[in-house]
């Protein structure tokens, strides 16, 4: 038997039952490891050895982790590379190696202790290939004679087998089915509504799984341009049935699901009739709903055929959306989101690592107002959700730390502050109509349910064509300013100092200029300057004929800040350091104090784009503090700066990790925790393995927390 590196630890306390797995965590690390797998190489989460980093290899380390935090099997109950050996047809004994198998709980590991096997070919290899494809699987459940289940995969299309039985024969009688159990479960449990049970995703699952299915949608119904579209609606008929689990709870109503596929569902023209009827309607009541009635326009239409929406949903049902881990949903959304708007519009977002500090960096509360003027997908507003929801979590369950804490994220007290928080707080920006949907949806699968996102030109407003979007917009921010009693007078003209947080990554380039001396007008940095003979400048009057975007996106926050409020927002470094843009920082620093500047390398943003670029940090002067400077009695101060060197990937895009002096990678060993659901008890348990892994090459994270060092009088 293989010596697993990764042995479960199982701690006795046990809570309610929810979710089936929580969120993975690190935790600690302790003395670098020798081993270094290099940049082709990677860490068996399972063994521990050092791995060539092929397609194959990639996708089997998925699936280690899902058989071990989805499906429940301890790390000591599998085993990669394990052979076993049969009969042919004509009784010749035959030898076969299967990829990964599992054993029950504490079982040796013998052939005949095999309950699940799995094989793992790369992307090329086809379903129907002779001597690679799924023949492999029905082969070994015709020989391993307790193993009623298995799996094959390219880690494109995963086809699953139940062994019924045997034919007269002693041929297996196999059943193509969309799952397996997992430990401790049977086939009734994947059949039957009131008993299946959904999976918290592992690592990277909820990504391959979206990926999936938007290719069998593009490449077996030839839906080339709405393929997103129609992932989409069946995401989000996912995530209703989700949050009805909530509104039962609040009514006292047990909740029964209904967004469910069973097992052989889709392998039967009755399975798939039932569940494209039950999918269907589900989707025209979610329509109609308080929570979806803004982000669907009510004409939509699930198009897909019968088959095609069976396997989609099937895939789907697997997984708790709402339990899922803001990084995963976020990363496997922007994945398809980035992809379908990169190929149709040229349209490239925030790296989700940059995201992450420039929200830690500002730290939202639940009490802050926060606006992203040019907020495409939604990512700032996203990522600020979360850090919110955290917050609202530990204030209601002080007593809980770690995984114990994470489980209550979505509990549905946390999930109702976190609603009233994002109707009342959040608000977003956009003038294309796809990104305003996507960004709306985005929202919703965060968890929010009532995103204020609206589609005009932030650049124009208060004026503009989009005047119902503009109306809507400054109906919501009055309700936002009455709820918080920010608006004592009741004097509202418009959105100009209302918000406490902007988060932006606006527009910018010469190629997209700004030259309607309409919009021009309305900032002080839409006009020319000239010396003023001090050293400063001073505007001229007259209109310039032209400014980039990303010039007028600074005023324009600027104007939508409190005073006081704070503002983060890329820029591109000609703006900090170019001479013909001096105006431009005279200007901040006669109207903001500079908190923090991060530069930003290159590949930051490739391979998506190549732009040189800084993150600033801004505080809004108040009038007090702009009169004291005035008359040259504003205190100086100490401003935060950082380079960051390295953003963990390549320019390629590829992940990069820390190097020791000899050039070899930094391996770490570190714990790994995740809760456990136990259907039989309907409890949850803590369970930790220890896992070697790289460590990334990423500066950001550090950045951060030297930040908070610093804010907090710390010397650096």
């Amino acid at each position: 038997m293989t010596d697993n590196l990764a042995s479960d630890k199982t701690t006795t306390d046990a809570i309610s039952s929810g979710s089936n797995l929580s969120n993975v965590e690190e935790i600690g690390t302790s003395e670098p490891i020798q081993e270094s797998p290099g940049p082709d190489g990677l860490i068996c989460v399972l063994t521990g050895l050092v791995m060539k980093a092929t397609e194959k290899e990639q996708t089997l380390q998925s699936l280690i982790r899902q058989m071990n935090e989805e499906y429940g099997f301890d790390m000591t109950d599998l085993e990669r590379d394990f052979p076993f050996t049969g009969e042919d047809e004509s009784g010749k004994k035959i030898r076969r190696k299967a990829d990964l198998v599992a054993f029950e709980q504490g079982a040796e590991h013998i052939q005949n202790g095999i309950i699940r096997v799995c094989f793992v070919q790369d992307g090329k290899t086809k379903e129907s290939d002779k001597s690679k494809g799924v023949v492999l699987l029905d082969d070994a459940l015709n020989m391993l004679e307790n193993c009623e289940f298995g799996l094959w995969t390219n880690g494109l299309m995963n086809s699953f087998r139940h062994r019924t039985g045997f034919k007269p024969t002693g041929e297996a009688r196999l059943q193509e089915v969309s799952d397996f159990p997992g430990a401790g479960e049977n086939m009734d449990d994947l059949t039957r509504s009131d008993k299946m049970t959904v999976r918290k995703p592992a690592n990277d699952s909820l990504i391959r799984t979206f990926k999936r299915c938007h290719d069998y949608i593009y490449g077996n119904q030839g839906r080339t341009k709405d393929a997103f579209w129609q992932l989409l609606y069946l995401i989000f008929c996912k995530i209703y049935d989700e949050k009805r689990r909530d509104i039962c709870h609040q009514k006292g109503e047990s909740y029964r699901r209904r967004f469910w596929v069973g097992a052989t569902e889709p392998h039967t023209e009755d399975g798939r009739r039932d569940v494209s009827e039950r999918i269907k309607k589900l989707f025209d009541e979610l329509k109609e709903s308080d929570d979806f009635q803004d982000v669907f326009e009510g004409n939509e239409q699930i198009q897909l055929n019968q088959k095609a929406l069976s396997y989609v949903a099937g895939e789907l049902a697997k997984y708790s959306f709402l339990d899922a881990t803001v990084d995963v949903k976020g990363m496997a959304y922007e994945t398809i989101v980035s992809n379908t708007l990169k190929q149709e519009r040229g349209q490239f977002f925030t790296p989700r690592n940059i995201v992450r500090l420039m929200v830690d960096m500002m730290d939202p509360d639940p009490s802050h107002r926060v606006l992203d003027p040019a907020c495409g997908s939604g990512g700032f507003l996203v990522m600020v959700l979360d850090h919110v929801r955290k917050k609202i979590a530990k204030e209601l369950y002080p007593e809980l730390d770690g995984e114990w804490l994470k489980d209550t994220f979505n509990s549905p007290d946390v999930n109702e502050r976190v609603r009233l928080y994002a109707g009342e707080k959040l608000f977003g920006i956009d003038f294309d109509p796809d990104l305003k949907r996507a960004a709306r949806m985005n929202m919703v699968m965060a968890g929010d349910g009532h995103a204020n996102i609206f589609q005009f030109n932030s650049l124009e407003y208060p004026d503009g064509d989009d005047t119902d979007e503009i109306n809507g917009f400054n109906e919501r921010l009055l309700d936002s300013l009455d709820a918080a009693d920010d608006l004592p007078d009741r004097d509202y003209d418009d959105a100009k100092e209302k918000f406490d947080l902007i988060f932006s990554n606006p527009p910018f380039g010469a190629k997209i200029p700004i030259n309607d001396p309409h919009v021009l007008e309305k900032y002080d940095l839409g006009h020319s300057w000239k010396r003023d003979g001090n050293g400063g400048w001073d505007m001229d009057g007259r209109l310039s004929a032209s400014e980039p975007p990303e010039i007028l996106f600074i005023d324009r926050c600027y104007q939508f800040l409190k005073p006081g409020g704070r503002l983060a927002i890329v820029l591109p470094d000609g703006i900090l350091g170019n001479p013909n843009t001096e105006y431009v920082r005279d200007w901040i620093l006669k109207r903001f104090r500079v908190l923090a500047s991060v530069d930003l390398p290159v590949e930051a943003f490739l391979p998506q784009v190549g732009v040189q670029a800084s993150l600033l940090f801004l505080q809004r002067l108040t009038e007090t503090e702009r009169a004291l400077q005035r008359d040259g009695k504003y205190k100086a101060y100490d401003v935060f700066m950082a380079i960051a060197e390295k953003v963990g990937k390549d320019r390629r895009g590829n992940p990069i990790q820390e190097r020791d002096e000899d050039g070899k990678d930094i391996i770490t060993e570190k714990t790994v925790s995740y809760l456990q659901f136990d259907t039989k008890t309907n409890t949850k348990t803590l369970k930790e393995r220890r896992e070697k892994t790289p460590v990334l090459d990423d500066d950001l994270p550090k950045i951060g927390e030297a930040y908070h060092r610093f804010r907090n009088g710390e010397r650096l």
